[in-house]
């Protein structure tokens, strides 16, 4: 049985990635700390007997190490992943999402590793005017978190060139769906949307609402980490939906599937959020990365999934 090392398993992107691997026929060793991750996203799969959970971080390189010994593929997911977090704590975001990607590359190269598959952002372009982003364009980070995860890019561009060791970076455009946490302060927008409306209150939007977002449910990033892993791509790639909606709609939306009748409420913008974002995916087509899911269809399964 081959086995694929997941860090941040235990997280809403990464328990789905895991349950995906498992169906694969993988065994899945789940690194995560817990600090935004959950045992419950996991506790199904810890009962299949083919995945092993380890409560560590991604700065701890000698359980790193232990861990990537034997396994193929490593799918890079723990993060501090608020943009808002890392304008208050720039420090955090550096020591998880640069220096621990460091780690896990490190790790990963004295383990023989065949590819480390890294969840990246699209936050890393910026506020850049061209739409829709393209691998090709400059880099513009305007957060402490962009540049954490553009210096993760970079390092595994090094250790590509440098070491031999295949990797892929997935630039993810605003991820949502069931298991997303609406309760923290820094939660996304779609499930703190979605929790506020199903309670009847009303959604809160930062600025006019006319800013845009090409919004990715979640199944598809599962996709595109499969494809990437047992392809032989390298490099960076757009994961969207190659849509953009405003977040004035995306308000409407919610309150549609809810059927609670309330009306968003206006706040001042926040410091480094963008104001438009589009995903070209056309590169990452060349792995056959299709979307297969529009925003009310997976709209609709993240609120069902809240609900639950």
């Amino acid at each position: 049985m081959e086995r694929a090392l997941v860090t941040g398993g235990a997280g809403f992107v990464g328990s789905h990635l895991a349950e995906a691997l498992v169906g694969r026929g993988y065994g899945v060793v789940i690194l995560d700390d817990l600090s935004t991750g959950k045992e419950a996203n996991i506790a199904s799969l810890l009962q299949v007997g083919r995945v092993d959970f380890v409560k560590g971080t991604v700065g701890n390189l000698p359980l790193l190490k232990k861990l990537c010994r034997g396994a193929r593929y490593v799918f890079h997911l723990a993060a501090i992943p608020s943009v808002p977090r890392s304008m208050k704590k720039p420090r955090d975001s550096h020591r998880v999402n640069a220096t621990g990607t460091l780690n896990v590359l490190l790790a990963a190269r004295d383990g023989g590793v065949s590819k480390v598959v890294m969840a990246s952002s699209s936050s890393v372009y910026g506020d850049t005017p061209t739409l829709p982003k393209r691998e090709d364009m400059l880099p513009n980070p305007q957060s402490p978190y962009a540049a954490s995860k553009l210096a993760a890019e970079n390092y595994c561009h090094v250790f590509d060139r440098a070491y031999g060791l295949p990797t892929v970076c997935l630039r993810y455009f605003n991820v949502y769906g069931p298991r997303q946490d609406p309760g923290s302060q820094y939660a996304a927008v779609i499930p703190r949307f979605i929790s506020r409306v199903v309670a009847g209150m009303p959604p809160v939007i930062f600025g006019d609402g006319q800013q845009t977002r090409d919004f990715t449910y979640v199944a598809d990033v599962v996709q595109a980490n499969l494809l990437a892993a047992e392809s032989d791509a390298t490099g960076c790639f757009n994961i969207g939906s190659g849509e953009r909606t405003t977040i004035n709609r995306l308000a409407g939306l919610v309150i549609s599937l809810t059927g609670n009748s309330v009306s968003p409420v206006y706040e001042p913008a926040r410091p480094g959020d963008i104001e438009h974002s589009l995903a070209d995916i056309s590169l990452a087509g060349g792995f056959g990365y299709r979307p297969g899911f529009n925003l009310e269809t997976g709209l609709a399964r993240a609120v069902e999934g809240l609900l639950k």
